[in-house]
């Protein structure tokens, strides 16, 4: 929920159309009272109301002063898409105006550290760091420092209204997504900001065929997989369609496990559900690929995603809460691999994760 405070609303629907004048016509007498009054009303609108407002509002970003509170417009823009208005409709002004924050952030960033002194350590997001010494240290002038500066500040809050839209829509991931992510995980290097949230929902995967290998029984698989936040939700819906589909020995998740991962409603609150593992999930070249990471995590080779099962090394459990309650998983197993098909994905692997046949 981006919005928790609640306010009487007023004619919302005027009220966003007041803000639209107001910014077409560049007047900022009209569009500060106007935007003052849309933040008080947007949460006491209906949401019949918010639907409609909510591309109304994504639209007018790109027109929004860079230098004004676009993050807020933003939020206003992704509660709507959270009550109801069309995510599609409202992704490419929100998500456009993220990734030109990311890059303006990681301009900031180069400009900061230019002279390479000891003092230059990149500063905490914090607007103190705005005063009349910000343009002689970034370059240019007083408006592009202030612009770059501010996103610097501001990028995190941009995370909700992104989530809003990238969360209920494989569309608008598929469009958006690849294009952000990079800058994303640049400016998250940078240890500054927590973008964590956001670099999942940008990593998530939709339709993406896997191949899994089963190394204690020398199978192999085709798995098709959509909409996972991450490789707890993966390690769970593989134990569901492998073990619980009885292709392999195990212990298969529990079925309040398994609808906590694929159910389109999502959890109202956290549950105390435990899922337990059943795998080590393993790259072709032996390494751990953690829970905490991302199916994103799994590498490439050929062309397919390629992912190896394992005994687990010890007993594994976690809370069975997925982590994006509005974002539902999907694993359909695709075909079972022929034996020649299985030797020859195995092939692509270390020798630690040799086929090790049944006896």
């Amino acid at each position: 929920m981006i919005f928790k405070w609640k306010r009487e609303a007023k004619g919302f629907a005027a009220i966003v159309t007041e803000l639209e004048g107001a910014v077409a016509a560049r007047d900022g007498d009209r569009t500060g009272p106007a935007f003052t009054a849309l933040m008080n009303s947007v949460q006491s609108a209906s949401d019949a109301e918010r639907r409609l407002a909510g591309p109304r509002l994504a639209a007018l970003l790109p027109a929004f002063p860079p230098t004004g509170p676009r993050p807020m417009l933003a939020m206003a823009a992704g509660f709507c898409v959270e009550r109801g208005a069309d995510p599609v409709a409202c992704a490419e002004p929100i998500l456009g105006g993220v990734h030109q924050d990311l890059l303006d952030a990681l301009e900031f960033a180069r400009r900061w550290t230019a002279t390479g002194a000891t003092e230059d350590e990149l500063p905490e997001p914090d607007e103190k760091i705005i005063d009349d010494a910000l343009p002689a240290r970034l370059g240019g002038d007083v408006y592009e420092a202030t612009r770059l500066a501010l996103a610097w500040c501001s990028i995190e809050e941009w995370q909700p209204p992104a989530l809003a839209v990238l969360c209920r829509s494989a569309e608008v991931r598929r469009r958006h997504a690849s294009a952000i992510l990079p800058a994303c995980r640049d400016l998250a290097a940078l240890e500054r900001h927590d973008l964590k949230c956001l670099a999942y929902a940008l990593a998530v995967l939709d339709d993406e065929p896997l191949v899994v290998l089963h190394r204690p029984t020398g199978t192999g698989f085709e798995v098709r997989i959509g909409g996972i936040g991450d490789n707890f939700q993966l390690h769970t819906l593989l134990a569901h369609v492998l073990v619980g589909g009885g292709h392999v020995p195990g212990t298969a998740p529990s079925a309040e496990s398994v609808r906590l991962a694929t159910d389109p409603e999502p959890a109202q609150g956290s549950t105390r559900t435990i899922a337990t593992g059943a795998f080590e999930l393993l790259a072709p070249d032996g390494g751990r690929i953690w829970n905490e990471g991302l199916p994103d995590d799994i590498p490439v080779v050929e062309g397919r995603r390629l992912l190896v099962l394992d005994e687990p090394t010890y007993q594994r459990s976690w809370n069975a809460d997925r982590f994006f309650p509005h974002l539902p998983g999907t694993a359909e197993l695709t075909r079972v691999l022929t034996a020649d098909e299985t030797r020859t994905w195995f092939a692509h692997t270390s020798p630690g994760n040799e086929i090790r046949r049944p006896s």
